[in-house]
Parts: structure tokens; C-alpha cells; sequence
């Protein structure tokens, strides 16, 4: 009998995509299921992007390309980093993948192994912590309660530092909470990492553009720009431009850190789709004015989300400053939030994710990446089933 590898068999799967699978089977029995689980814009890729989709095919752009990314998608990417967050970049120092997952992976493993240590802030996006076990090396969960706003604290970073660390997570604004560092709090995590010049910093900016209620993203790179050779700034076109099936992700980083990464795709995934290039260039080149709108909408739906949510029996929130979700803290009516998530889908038709999926047991997460009518009608089983505070 053949036996899987330790590698596959120490890595959990995805709590997030098994949720979004469960809601989606029970919609083909025809259960009616609003899915808040899904990390997806629900408004439709723009226009222009598609059209220079259709455009690049239409023009015989269906080859091979450059393992990581063509010319003009490299240099859309730099005059981003520069437009946006100040950012210089050659084509060298640019890596384009299929997704911003393969980005981070492709980090890690030209990185670490067996022995290296890898701090992740926690609530964290399901994948960091099994990204890292897949690549060998241990992931060191950090907790970052409400009383921080869910963000990693200087003296904790500092507590968490051991002679084995290779590498620091950041993602900002967060995906479970929401939550986003501003430029001092960047600074004040740059001052432990000065004294400890082993430590590379990944910066996962992939919500950037998701911001509300006036506040000013910064980025470490940016913030600390004597760390720039230890620092990986990744983004990518599936948040801000509704493109997740395109899978573009991609980053900026040091010559010498873009160059193992480049070694590495060329003998792994080769390079991202051609099609899905030539449109993450007009996405990234073309005009950003939609944006505003987009953000408009997220933030009138986390507001109606925050406030309906805060005024159920047992469940609390904070008001996220970015991404599109709302953490919401359920500890006083279960010890269990993996069972009362299959509860709620099960019996309420409302998916969502449990907090334990994040490190983060006794909480849920919601998106409200969805219409305003699906987010009412979701709050209204959801208080059909805690009940309202009176």
C-alpha cells in the first residue's frame, strides 16, 4: 500500500474552501445558502479588463512567457509600487505568479527548512502556518487579541524572536479581521526588527486598495526603507480588481531574493497564465476611479454588518478599518465556533467561517463581499437564531 508523505499529512486543509465547498454542495441540492465565506469580490471584473483579455487572445498572446511575468505586466507592477506606495522596483527585483498564494509559497521555500521558524501574527489567513509546515520549517503563532486590535505588538514580536527565525508575516489590512497597521505602528515593529538583521519581513498587501473611513495605508518597505533588502512586498489583482479566477499574483523584493524565487518557479508552476497577464496590465495601467465606488459599497455593508451583528444576544465586533470582513467574537454562546459555523450553515443557511480555522477559536468570520440584499437577509437569520438584545 502506498503511503502519502509526512510533508502532506502535517498540513490541514483549507477551512475557508471547505467551507465555501459545503455551501456550494448544499446549493445543488437546492437549499437556499448565502455564502459568506468566500474571500471573493462579488462585483463582476471591469470591462477593460476583460476586453484586453479578449485583445491579448485575439493577438496570438497564448504562449510561453518569461517564467515570472512578462515585460509589460513587470513594468505596470513598478509604476504601481511607485504611484501607490513610493516603491522603486526594476524588472529584477519584480515576480509575477499564479495567485498570491504561489508568491508566498515561493518565498518560504527558497527560504526555510527543517529548524527555521516562521512568526505569524495570529488571527492569520488560513495558509500562512501550513504554507510554512509545507516548506519544513515550524510557524510561531503569535496571538493578537481585541485588546490590540488584533495586530502584533512590538513587545510581543520581540518575545517571539528566537536565533531559528527566518521570516515575519504581515497582512495588512488582515484577513480574518480587518485589521491594518498604521505607518507608526510599521515603524515600531521595523525598531525590534533593526536588531535582529536575519529576520525577512513578507508583507502581504494583497487588501490595500479595501480602506475605509479615511485611513492611510502604509507599507513596511515604504515606512523602514533601510529594511528594503530584507523586505518582500506582495500583492496582487484579485482583491481590488474582482479578478480571483485570474490568478495574478505578485511581489517586490531585493535582486537576490527574486532571483532564487525565478530559479524556483522554473522548475515548478513556469509562468502564470499569458491571457491573465495581458489583463492584470490593463487592470493595473487602466483607470482606478471604480475603486472609489467599490469601497463606497464594501463600507456601507460592513456598517449595516457591524451594527446588526453588535445587536444580537451573545455576539460582539469591531468596526474593521479594511479588507471585507467582519470578526465577529461568539465565545459567550459556544466553545465550539467549527460546530455552531456547520450549525448556522446547516440550519440558518448562512455560511461562514469558524475563528478556530484562523487561531483564533470563538470567533466567526463573515464576508460582506456580497449584495446589500443577500447581507439583510443573512442578519435576519442570524438574529432569527441568537435573538436581538432588547
Amino acid at each position: 500500500m502506498t503511503h502519502l508523505s509526512d510533508r502532506i499529512s502535517r498540513v490541514a486543509t483549507s477551512a475557508t474552501m471547505a467551507m465555501t465547498q459545503a455551501a456550494r454542495d448544499l446549493k445543488a441540492q437546492g437549499r437556499d445558502i448565502i455564502s459568506l465565506s468566500a474571500g471573493e469580490p462579488d462585483f463582476d471584473t471591469p470591462v477593460h479588463i476583460r476586453d484586453a483579455a479578449k485583445a491579448a487572445m485575439d493577438a496570438g498572446q497564448t504562449r510561453y512567457t518569461a517564467v515570472d511575468g512578462i515585460a509589460e505586466l513587470k513594468a505596470a507592477i513598478s509604476a504601481k509600487f511607485s504611484r501607490d506606495n513610493g516603491l522603486t522596483y526594476s524588472a529584477s527585483q519584480i515576480s509575477v505568479a499564479p495567485g498570491g498564494k504561489p508568491v508566498i509559497f515561493n518565498a518560504l521555500a527558497v527560504l526555510v527548512g527543517a529548524g527555521d521558524e516562521v512568526i505569524v501574527p495570529a488571527p492569520c489567513w488560513v495558509s500562512y502556518p501550513e504554507m510554512v509546515r509545507l516548506c519544513d520549517a515550524t510557524p510561531i503563532i503569535v496571538p493578537c487579541g481585541a485588546d490590540t486590535d488584533y495586530k502584533l505588538t512590538p513587545d510581543a514580536l520581540a518575545a517571539a524572536i528566537t536565533p531559528r527565525t527566518k521570516w515575519l508575516m504581515l497582512n495588512s489590512p488582515s484577513n480574518p479581521t480587518g485589521a491594518a497597521y498604521t505607518s507608526n505602528e510599521l515603524e515600531a515593529l521595523a525598531n525590534v526588527l533593526r536588531d535582529h538583521p536575519q529576520i525577512l519581513i513578507l508583507c502581504d498587501d494583497i487588501y490595500e486598495h479595501l480602506v475605509y473611513d479615511d485611513f492611510k495605508f502604509a507599507t513596511m518597505a515604504e515606512v523602514a526603507p533601510d529594511l528594503f533588502e530584507r523586505t518582500l512586498t506582495m500583492n496582487g489583482v484579485s482583491k481590488a480588481y474582482a479578478m480571483t479566477g485570474w490568478r495574478i499574483g505578485y511581489a517586490g523584493g531585493p535582486d537576490w531574493l527574486i532571483g532564487a524565487m525565478r530559479k524556483y518557479i522554473g522548475q515548478t508552476t513556469s509562468n502564470p497564465c499569458s491571457i491573465s497577464q495581458w489583463a492584470a496590465v490593463a487592470a493595473l495601467n487602466g483607470p482606478q476611479d471604480f475603486l472609489n465606488d467599490w469601497r463606497t459599497a464594501y463600507a456601507r455593508r460592513r456598517d449595516m454588518m457591524v451594527q446588526r451583528l453588535n445587536g444580537m444576544k451573545g455576539l460582539s465586533c469591531q468596526a474593521p478599518p479594511g479588507a471585507f470582513y467582519v470578526f465577529v467574537d461568539c465565545s459567550a454562546v459556544t466553545d465550539n465556533d467549527s460546530d455552531l459555523a456547520m450549525s448556522l450553515l446547516r440550519e440558518q443557511g448562512v455560511a461562514t467561517v469558524p475563528g478556530s480555522a484562523f487561531h483564533a477559536p470563538g470567533h466567526l468570520r463573515f464576508s460582506y463581499a456580497a449584495s446589500d440584499e443577500e447581507l439583510r437577509e443573512a442578519c435576519d437569520r442570524l438574529e432569527a437564531r441568537f435573538g436581538r438584545l432588547s
